[in-house]
């Protein structure tokens, strides 16, 4: 080789080693970086020099130029990063289920030395009290207190429940919006490393990495598919649908409920539209809804995959009751906030209802077919003739209640054929839920708080009423009751709030043993990556100190060239 040529050698060699070390010095100065990928330098041969060609021969004689600096690869595994990514979103899920169980349980107050099981208890202590002297006005008043206390603490419950609900509605909005800004940020990623990475020389790696962040970040919060084309755009589908897809960004829209407040996102792509008078678009999303609770909830399936969508099934799309246990219990099952919340309004709506019935039976309300004075025929209804001052009858001569409801009356005053007047009872209605004797919508009337005397229990021949006494204490014993329709245990008033509160607990124990695993499951897959991914000191200290010699080698290199040109030179010069 001519000893000028050789001089491309050197330099070459100076060049990458060069080039090398800055690569390693990148490398040290990100090693704490989160979401920073080792990189490595790739090094070419170089294209030789043909000084002859001779068809006799095997090869033709060449020489070679050194090598090139070829590229700086990212050492990233695939399969890892799809892993952990899919198992990170899972392990959100039940650990957003876990945290809102745990919410659950201190808003029954059970940890909180509020537990409701001792307003039951005191309830039914005021009964037994009453039982044993039902003419004492000191038990009445007592039975009265009680029973405010129980319907006052109930709703506090509730609406403890359903400020939950609120809560999780702020943080599902978020998310959407930190899901949104995810996709832009990623939209915007991608054409920087396309107009980078255009001349097919220099490699983003530093933005590839705030990529691979971005979806590892975005992967928890739901599940995503992505891939990379031929340009360097990264793609992403969520729940199954585009969501950057080319030079578009198709955001996640949010339909407010105007009922209950609540966020349901959607995609607006996909949803009809029509234009109101102020040019805004009024959505029609049925069909276009980014999450479809009604699936089971399956690791099989990997539908319980990202935080958002465990939010969204926790929180509900409405604010459950006794009605939804008896109606479609499907829709509310897999909701943990909609499910404790119709168990619970159905304790207080039998325990009301139960009361209530036995002391209207006493009272005298019966069941049959009633003709008003105007023709009007009310078929099976129940109705009592108006008896002021009656027995377990308010001064109106409707009967006594110890539960009524706050927004609409439970009896109604008509005139029968035979010219007397008679109260009828207003059946509850579940599509009007000023009707249900709900959580919250009871109170105690006023005139019993006032006068709770007018629960004397002694009937008109001056005996007391035993019998319904008996009926009051029978009711908090009979096993009669279910929590929902897949538990097939009999249970009583008492026993139902255990059993509530022991499926909670069960539930929960579940779901954080579930997370604990996953917990296990990431670390170990994020314990692989980091392997691949990760920054070892060590070794990069190692590579610095050999391209440090493999600098020198090349710089000695060039000082021998020199010399032994400035010798010959200097030789012919003579």
């Amino acid at each position: 080789m001519p000893l000028m040529g050789s001089l491309y050698v050197g330099a070459s060699g100076l060049q990458n080693s060069q080039n090398a070390l800055n690569t390693t010095a990148h490398n040290l100065s990100n090693v704490d970086t989160t979401g920073y990928t080792r990189q490595q330098v790739q090094l070419a041969a170089k294209h030789y020099m043909t000084l002859s060609i001779d068809p006799k021969s095997v090869n033709n004689k060449q020489v070679g130029m050194g090598v090139t600096f070829s590229r700086v690869k990212q050492v990233r595994d695939y399969f890892l990063d799809k892993t952990y990514r899919k198992e990170s979103g899972r392990s959100m899920f039940y650990e957003v289920s876990s945290d809102v169980i745990e919410e659950v349980e201190s808003r029954l107050g059970e940890m909180n030395n509020e537990a409701f099981q001792t307003t039951i208890a005191d309830f039914w202590s005021a009964i037994e009290e009453l039982s044993k002297d039902p003419a004492s006005s000191v038990n009445q008043g007592l039975l009265v207190q009680r029973a405010s206390a129980l319907i006052e603490r109930a709703a506090s419950i509730y609406n403890g429940l359903s400020d939950y609900q609120n809560n999780l509605n702020i943080q599902i909005r978020k998310q959407v919006d930190k899901i949104n800004q995810y996709g832009k940020q990623i939209l915007s990623l991608n054409d920087a490393i396309r107009s980078i990475e255009a001349g097919g020389i220099e490699h983003a790696n530093d933005l590839r990495d705030a990529r691979n962040q971005i979806l590892d970040e975005l992967s928890q919060l739901t599940e995503i598919r992505y891939d990379e084309d031929m340009y360097g755009n990264v793609w992403v589908q969520i729940e199954g649908v585009d969501f950057v897809k080319g030079s578009t960004c198709y955001e996640i829209g949010l339909d407010l409920d105007a009922t209950t407040g609540f966020f349901t996102p959607f995609w607006p792509q996909n949803a009809d539209y029509k234009i109101l008078a102020d040019g805004t678009k009024q959505y029609v999303i049925d069909g276009a809804e980014v999450f479809n609770l009604n699936r089971e909830i399956s690791s099989d399936k990997n539908t319980d995959i990202g935080g958002l969508k465990a939010m969204l099934l926790a929180r509900g799309d409405h604010r459950a009751n006794y009605t939804d246990i008896e109606g479609d219990y499907d829709s509310i099952s897999q909701s943990i906030v909609m499910n404790v919340q119709a168990e619970f309004d159905q304790l207080i709506h039998h325990m009301v209802t139960k009361v209530n019935g036995i002391l209207a039976d006493a009272s005298g309300l019966k069941e049959g077919d009633l003709e008003l004075a105007d023709g009007t025929q009310l078929k099976n209804v129940k109705y009592c003739r108006s008896d002021p001052g009656g027995y377990l009858r308010n001064s109106d001569g409707s009967p006594i209640q110890l539960f009524v409801r706050s927004t609409s009356d439970s009896y109604t005053k008509v005139t029968g054929a035979d010219g007397n007047e008679y109260w009828v009872y207003q059946e509850e209605d579940p599509s009007q839920l000023n009707t249900l004797y709900t959580c919250g919508n009871l109170s105690i009337p006023s005139e019993l708080m006032q006068q709770p005397s007018l629960l004397d229990f002694r009937l008109d021949d001056g005996q007391e009423d035993r019998a319904t006494m008996q009926a009051l204490m029978d009711a908090f014993t009979e096993e009669v009751y279910t929590l929902n329709p897949n538990v097939k245990k009999k249970t009583s008033f008492s026993e139902y709030y255990t059993d509530l509160v022991s499926q909670i607990s069960v539930t929960g124990e579940v779901q954080r043993s579930i997370y604990d695993n996953q917990v296990t499951t990431v670390e170990n897959i994020c314990s692989a990556r980091e392997q691949v991914v990760g920054v070892s000191s060590d070794e990069e200290l190692s590579n610095m100190v050999r391209f440090q010699n493999a600098y020198n080698a090349s710089s000695r290199y060039i000082n021998v060239i020199s010399e032994m040109l400035e010798h010959i030179i200097t030789t012919l010069g003579r």
